[in-house]
């Protein structure tokens, strides 16, 4: 197990984004099968969000259909699994175009709202963890999370955690109520939030859940440019038109793998840990696959040692990128966007 604050959960949890159809097709039997053989092999902090899934005909809110989808399995596992979604941004789905759309809502008034629609979707009493999925820029972060702290008063959520935050958003939002966790992109090709955002979590005993550990499924070697070319990730800088100059990038963490006998997830989910222990935080990745082997795999970074002239060949990986991490035309989205 690994605590993050006084929130004890498995040391590697599982994106419920990818049993989406924003990465490809699933059904939600084969989503629940994927998880319930995940959570067998003790992979239990499922992360997901309120605006996660395909959207039910009409529906002009956060699609809600992920936390649709794993109610069945928390009816029957609840007490086996940590829970973790989120509120905030207010497109019907994830990946939508915002241009020139307020996507963001962190009123009190929405935070309670929005907490009582994901309780009722997923059947539950109670959130594990609760994340802001990213601040309004138009409401003040205290606001946000003191209603987020009236919903612990209230029994509605037991942690409280934030997403893409500053560190000044990051340590206004702590003195207001206690964080739990920040969820930042934080992997091999993404190092930006080294600078400000975990110094801040270590000062103030607050740990990392990193999203997309393994680049959006790049960095382990196993997509084409053709799998992507129908979901968002083929309009992104990096996986669109940074496609070609970023094999470098995956070559470096390929060979790694291949020198240890390892799977490039493996290799990119060690480094990380590896890392944040350097680093003095607490951290528990969730990436995220349709097959259960995948993620049973990703287990095996646990047990893998790399060598420091490896480590120090990894750390350079960053440096090969070609193109911005952010997904969104708004340099805001992300938080190297407003440091």
């Amino acid at each position: 197990m690994t605590t993050l604050r006084t929130f004890p959960t498995s040391p590697i949890g599982f994106g419920c984004m990818a049993l989406s159809p924003i990465y490809g097709g699933t059904t939600d039997d084969q989503a629940r099968r994927t998880l319930n053989e995940s959570i067998d092999a003790g992979i239990t902090l499922l992360d997901t969000a309120d605006v996660y899934g395909k959207p039910h005909d009409g529906v002009s809110g956060p699609a809600g259909t992920n936390e649709e989808m794993l109610a069945p399995l928390l009816a029957q596992r609840r007490p086996e699994v940590q829970l973790a979604t989120k509120f905030g941004i207010t497109g019907i789905a994830l990946g939508e175009d915002h241009r020139g759309q307020k996507s963001t809502d962190g009123r009190p008034e929405y935070a309670l709202k929005a907490c009582d629609a994901s309780l009722q979707r997923l059947g539950i009493e109670t959130i594990d963890l609760y994340y802001l999925h990213r601040p309004d820029p138009e409401v003040p972060i205290e606001e946000s999370v003191g209603a987020m702290a009236q919903l612990v008063q209230q029994g509605k959520v037991r942690h409280i955690g934030l997403s893409e935050v500053t560190a000044d958003e990051l340590r206004r939002a702590h003195a207001t109520a206690p964080i739990t966790a920040v969820q930042p992109e934080w992997s091999l090709w993404s190092r930006d939030v080294e600078t400000h955002v975990i110094p801040a979590c270590a000062e103030l005993g607050i740990g990392l859940v990193p999203y997309s550990p393994l680049g959006r499924g790049f960095l382990t070697g196993t997509l084409t440019r053709e799998q992507i070319a129908t979901d968002f990730r083929g309009r992104t800088a990096r996986m669109g038109a940074g496609w070609d100059a970023n094999q470098q990038a995956l070559a470096m963490v390929s060979d790694v793998a291949a020198q240890i006998g390892a799977s490039n997830a493996q290799v990119a989910l060690a480094w990380l840990l590896h890392k944040a222990e350097h680093l003095h935080v607490a951290c528990v990745p969730i990436p995220g696959s349709r097959e259960s082997a995948r993620m049973i795999e990703n287990l095996g970074c646990m047990e893998l040692q790399i060598p420091s002239h490896l480590m120090d060949r990894l750390d350079q990986v960053a440096q090969t990128i070609h193109g911005d991490r952010n997904i969104s035309d708004d340099p805001r989205w992300i938080s190297s966007g407003r440091e």
